[in-house]
């Protein structure tokens, strides 16, 4: 079906949804690369009123990639809920959107549509959407997960502690995980991104943390972040695995590119809840996601990049995860290319997120060859904040020292815990106050107070 938009006496044609949904798009770098984006304001223009007009049912009907080649439409397409649309069936796309900011649309009536929605649905009402009514709607869709603690609960939130190595020396590790508790960071996991897939340093990484764990009696998990694969030899061996990980994308052409599928998946999650490591919870997948992930492995067929993440998300729901983490600004500008694309895409992703029903988290960082620099973080772990994302990085410094890129540090989560108000996850916050590192109110005690936890810590590690 095509769909058409007058402005003034010129007429702009789309062939379909496919295009309508690309042109109508923000600007980004990674669309023009792939040769989708519009070519002028004006056709964007035209395509954001044309997709304002069609309705939400449309979706349903004119898939993107077709059922019979992409086990993600099938996903997508087997795993709607009839009953969950009825509520919004009649809107359009436009309608949607002020449907979405309404003051009487409250957290209830977005949990009850949420497996009424597709991706694509989604995406679209994002791309007729300003900043505030991204962050305004996703404020009001709270995800929340359970494994050792409780991350996504209102007024909270959470932080990845991310101690890589580029040896995966593990004192190394050990130096910059204490560091980060230290910091009252930690509550959504401790985890490492290996310099290699070798199972006896992902082991030796997995044993490290859980006998730390165990120490100190810290309601959190862990997670070393490689291949499923490599996750399942793991379990096999008897490793402490906590989170399963693994990076997905929105196609089912992209994630073979990333050795992996729905049925590889299953089988992680299902040795994942084998184990029954939680103690609060059993959402222990972890998923990582990126706009631009399907264009760079030549497996977006024809769709725009924030689509695909979108679609992607639909992967991530499936599995009911602990924490889904679109990193952002990794890819490189070649997908994002300067601060206010990588802004607005991490308001989308949260956004779509949400909506979805994923417990969504971002990596707010940038490759040091983007048009970036650390205020453009700031300013998104800023809108983030308020927006309600479920957790961030902590990362030593902002500088990744082992994936060679620029994120947020442990300051930079007390900034916006401070600035606006936000809690630890409870069970963390309460483990934080018994070992002297924070007050009630949730502030960092001093160097004193911390100082018999530090030295006993630093002695068992061999790091002092």
């Amino acid at each position: 079906m095509s769909y058409t938009e007058s402005i003034g006496s010129r007429t702009y044609r789309f062939a379909d949804l496919k295009t309508l949904l690309a042109k109508a798009s923000p600007p980004r770098s990674g669309d023009q690369l792939a040769g989708l984006a519009a070519a002028s304001e004006e056709e964007r223009v035209a395509a954001k009123m044309a997709l304002a007009e069609v309705p939400l049912r449309t979706f349903l009907n004119e898939a993107l990639i077709p059922y019979e080649s992409d086990e993600v439409t099938r996903l997508i397409i087997d795993d709607h809920s009839p009953q969950a649309f009825a509520e919004i069936a009649h809107l359009t796309v436009g309608e949607f959107r002020n449907w979405l900011l309404s003051s009487t649309t409250d957290t209830d009536a977005l949990t009850r549509i949420t497996h009424g929605l597709t991706p694509e649905m989604v995406a679209a009402v994002s791309k007729l959407m300003r900043n505030q009514d991204l962050i305004a709607a996703a404020r009001k869709r709270p995800v929340i997960t359970r494994f050792r603690n409780t991350v996504g609960l209102p007024g909270r939130m959470s932080v990845r502690l991310q101690p890589n190595h580029p040896t995966d020396d593990v004192k190394g590790i050990a130096a910059s995980m204490l560091d980060g508790l230290m910091y009252g960071c930690g509550d959504a996991l401790i985890g490492i991104n290996p310099a290699s897939d070798n199972l006896a340093a992902i082991t030796k990484l997995l044993l490290m943390i859980d006998e730390f764990r165990q120490r100190y009696q810290v309601p959190t998990q862990s997670c070393v972040l490689t291949h499923v694969t490599s996750t399942l030899a793991a379990i096999e061996k008897g490793a402490p695995v906590d989170l399963v990980f693994q990076s997905i994308a929105g196609t089912e052409k992209a994630n073979a590119s990333f050795g992996i599928s729905l049925a590889l998946l299953n089988e992680a999650h299902e040795a994942g809840l084998s184990l029954k490591r939680g103690s609060v919870g059993d959402n222990l997948m972890y998923f990582e996601t990126g706009q631009g992930s399907a264009l760079s492995a030549d497996a977006h067929s024809g769709v725009d990049q924030q689509t695909c993440e979108a679609r992607a998300y639909a992967v991530a729901r499936k599995f009911k995860p602990f924490l889904v983490n679109t990193v952002v600004g990794f890819i490189g500008p070649e997908y994002l290319y300067d601060g206010k694309q990588i802004t607005r895409a991490g308001l989308e992703d949260h956004f779509c997120g949400k909506l979805l029903g994923v417990p969504m988290g971002c990596d707010i960082c940038y490759t040091n060859h983007a048009e970036a620099d650390q205020d453009d973080m700031d300013n998104l772990l800023t809108l983030l904040g308020v927006a309600g994302v479920n957790f961030i990085m902590g990362v030593p410094g902002a500088d990744d020292v082992m994936l060679n890129y620029q994120s947020t540090s442990f300051h930079d989560a007390l900034y916006v815990r401070d600035v606006l108000g936000l809690r630890r996850a409870p069970e963390f916050e309460e483990w934080l106050e018994s070992m002297r590192i924070i007050d009630a109110r949730g502030a960092l005690l001093g160097a004193s107070a911390q100082q018999p936890l530090l030295e006993g810590a630093q002695d068992w590690m061999g790091i002092a």
